[in-house]
């Protein structure tokens, strides 16, 4: 039988929640794969916080680092906003994370599922059929870049500054992620960037050009601003099929694209690195508004599961059943409040964990 490491991370709000659900799918995995999960949990964010006073201890990084992948919840909520030091906020437990792991590269699928087409923000005929994955680069930039920090000013008054930053090397190494994706997919990656009024956007363009004629020819390749392709995210999403960005405008630009799919709560991602163990995570947050209410929609979750299959367990196969379960319940009419409209069967996180399950077992 063959066993897999796996690191489980609930964190904060509806964390818990959200993946105790998707246990029950590994559960199911375990049994109809003959596979064993070795599961470790840990805690990250704020509930870290509380209890060892740093939002990720060495610990939980440590056991981290030696899995063969890590399934994240959620981190953050308001009783920490503002009142702990910013370097021990919940967020920056899972930046930690990503930067110790080198977890460069985030995917973030954003697809429409068939039966929740009517559910978009959008007309139906543009989004029915979506299927866009976004390559944002997750190690650099501006969420990363030195100088950074507030600081008071000589005559008076304070200044926050954070810099933007990007060496060649990690655009090529981010840009032949999205090549390679694109070439199983359709074939097309637009890159988006603010080459016109940003030096790091004019050097990401040019060596994304370069990399393309020397590698990559026989993918096509259209340059776009990122302002201008948030414009035709709304206007005609399809015409999207990989989208490489930066970290600060792939985080914008995935978000936006939320709405199309229907919901941030059917939105997975991954981040990978080099060979080492990959961070699979919904892409909504903590929802603190929500959370032990038995609200929150599991499916991101599982589907980052799905994901986690795919990408760091090589199990290709069972990543298909479990997304072919998702898109099944969905057909039943099972809607957790985030999706429900008039005519759909509005349920709990638990029961549309049930619907998953029967789905699966059929």
């Amino acid at each position: 039988m063959t066993s897999h490491k796996i690191t489980i991370l609930p964190g904060d709000g509806i964390g818990p929640e959200i993946m105790r659900e998707v246990r029950r799918v590994m559960n199911w995995v375990e049994y109809a794969f003959d596979v064993s999960f070795n599961v470790t949990e840990g805690l990250i964010g704020g509930c870290s916080y509380e209890e060892h006073g740093e939002p990720l201890t060495d610990n939980t990084l440590s056991i981290a680092r030696a899995s063969d992948a890590i399934l994240m919840g959620a981190v953050g909520g308001p009783q920490w906003d503002g009142k702990v030091e910013y370097a021990k906020r919940p967020e920056a437990g899972l930046l930690r994370l990503r930067k110790e792991l080198d977890l460069f590269a985030n995917l973030r699928p954003a697809m429409c599922f068939d039966a929740l087409a009517d559910a978009s923000s959008l007309k139906h005929e543009l989004v029915a059929g979506l299927d866009i994955l976004f390559v944002r680069e997750l190690a650099g930039g501006v969420y990363f870049g030195e100088p950074r920090g507030i600081e008071d000013l000589p005559g008076g008054g304070r200044v926050g500054i954070n810099t933007q930053r990007y060496t060649d090397v990690e655009i090529i190494r981010i840009s032949r992620v999205a090549f390679d994706m694109a070439r199983k997919r359709s074939g097309r990656v637009h890159s988006a960037e603010k080459s016109n009024v940003m030096e790091s956007g004019l050097l990401w363009r040019e060596e994304v050009t370069k990399l393309h004629a020397a590698e990559y020819s026989d993918v096509a390749l259209e340059h776009i601003l990122a302002d201008n392709c948030v414009m035709q995210l709304v206007k005609a999403p399809k015409q999207f099929d990989v989208i490489l960005t930066d970290n600060l405008f792939g985080d914008l630009l995935s978000d936006a694209a939320a709405m199309l799919t229907g919901s941030l709560g059917m939105l997975p991602s991954a981040s990978l690195g080099n060979g080492g163990p990959g961070l699979y995570e919904p892409v909504h947050g903590s929802a603190p508004d929500i959370a032990g209410q038995n609200l929150a929609n599991p499916i991101a979750a599982v589907l980052s599961f799905a994901m986690a299959l795919r990408y760091s367990l090589d199990m290709g196969d069972a990543a298909d059943q479990v997304e072919a379960a998702i898109a099944k319940t969905l057909e039943t009419g099972a809607r957790t409040p985030d999706i429900w409209s008039e005519g759909t069967r509005r349920v709990g996180t638990h029961e549309m964990g049930d619907a998953i399950m029967t789905a699966l077992k059929s």
